[in-house]
């Protein structure tokens, strides 16, 4: 059997446009490859027809917590977690998601380094991560502790990518521009800090807003806040949880149109994705019982939100019924945005010499099938 595919008669996502052109694949390499000589066509490549369908990159989940009862921040060995990362990744190719980061909100330092250990030893799917702050009896000042006192060796910190960081707390400029030289990419957020504050931040290396409006002040029209740096001149990339639940629909179009090339879509689910609605245990995190109803994840006898369990193809399709959006430019925040924003440049766009790591779409955005590596893994029955 030959190892080369070509996917013909779609609509291809391409830069936040449908274009229609022929993507043609190596699966021994997993890569997009050029158009081979045409004498040599029709006998060496397997045609794959995606009847008008929409073949847009994989998805790229770049916040997410857990899922299907995983939570990443509790630890039961090297074994059982690698194992739940794998569950996890299976459930998520089933939404699109080809790639994604491991995210592990603020923790004892012990439970990172655990974490890391493993994650440096592991080439899956789920091989990158995330740090975000979240607890504030946990959280670290920069000008008080190290890197390594909190994450541990250079092994275990070579697994981070991008960390959260609340810029006005003492010591947070200088740890910015360190994690910088060290190619970790530092995104603002959980954080009261104003826009001057946050001006300073992105000047000294930092790239990002983590889900903007939420876990920082309020945009107002005097102070702006964090929030406020979507469409200044510095112009971060920033996410958006478009479920419905974190932002109003009406505050997620303003976002998205405030400079949508630097809009990222994302869930930041929890480990209830996926699992019934009902009450379910803390964790190292929350060490509160949780209350899932629908996506809406809170303290129990609270309003407090925990995280959503919205899947990020819900988010793509959220974003184009309540901006107004093509799906194109929907998909385009669920892929080639944080790829350029974590400045990967293997994946995230249909571009030769990118990973074949696809999804299929229908008009609605409904996921039909995820391609990794010019290999089906998932379709829908």
């Amino acid at each position: 059997m030959s190892p080369f595919l070509v996917f013909t008669n779609g609509r291809i996502c391409y830069h936040g446009t449908f274009q229609k052109f022929p993507v043609y694949v190596d699966t021994s390499t997993g890569l997009i490859i050029s158009p081979p000589p045409t004498s040599n066509r029709n006998s060496e490549i397997q045609t794959v027809d995606l009847q008008n369908r929409i073949l847009a990159p994989a998805f790229l989940e770049l916040q997410t917590n857990g899922a299907l009862g995983v939570h990443f921040t509790k630890f039961d060995g090297a074994e059982t977690y690698l194992r739940n990362l794998e569950r996890v990744s299976r459930w998520l190719a089933e939404k699109g998601v080809g790639s994604w980061w491991v995210t592990l909100p603020t923790v004892r330092g012990e439970v990172f380094r655990k974490e890391l250990t493993v994650h440096t030893s592991t080439d899956s799917i789920g091989e990158r991560m995330t740090l975000n702050v979240v607890d504030a009896s946990l959280m670290q000042i920069p000008s008080h502790s190290s890197i390594k006192e909190i994450y541990g060796d250079e092994e275990s910190v070579s697994a981070i990518k991008l960390i959260t960081i609340a810029p006005e707390v003492d010591g947070s400029i200088e740890r910015i521009q360190e994690l910088e030289e060290r190619n970790i990419r530092v995104s603002l957020g959980h954080s009261s800090a104003d826009f001057d504050t946050g001006i300073a931040a992105l000047k000294a290396g930092g790239k990002s807003l983590t889900h903007v409006f939420n876990a920082m002040n309020p945009l107002h029209h005097r102070m702006p806040g964090l929030a406020g740096l979507i469409a200044s001149e510095e112009s971060p990339y920033y996410s958006v949880i478009a479920d419905g639940i974190h932002l109003h629909p009406a505050t997620l179009a303003m976002a998205y149109r405030a400079n949508s090339p630097k809009c990222i879509l994302i869930t930041d689910s929890v480990e209830m994705a996926g699992l019934p609605d009902g009450l379910y245990p803390g964790h190292a995190q929350i060490p509160h019982q949780q209350r899932k109803t629908g996506n809406k994840v809170t303290i129990e006898g609270t309003e407090t939100l925990i995280g959503s369990c919205c899947s990020i193809d819900e988010c793509v399709r959220n974003l184009v019924q309540w901006s107004g959006c093509s799906l194109a430019q929907a998909v385009r925040c669920a892929t080639e945005n944080i790829a350029n924003m974590m400045e990967i440049g293997d994946r995230g766009m249909i571009n030769e010499g990118r990973r074949a790591d696809f999804v299929l779409l229908d008009d609605t955005g409904q996921v039909l099938e995820t391609w990794i590596g010019g290999t089906q893994v998932y379709r829908k029955q």
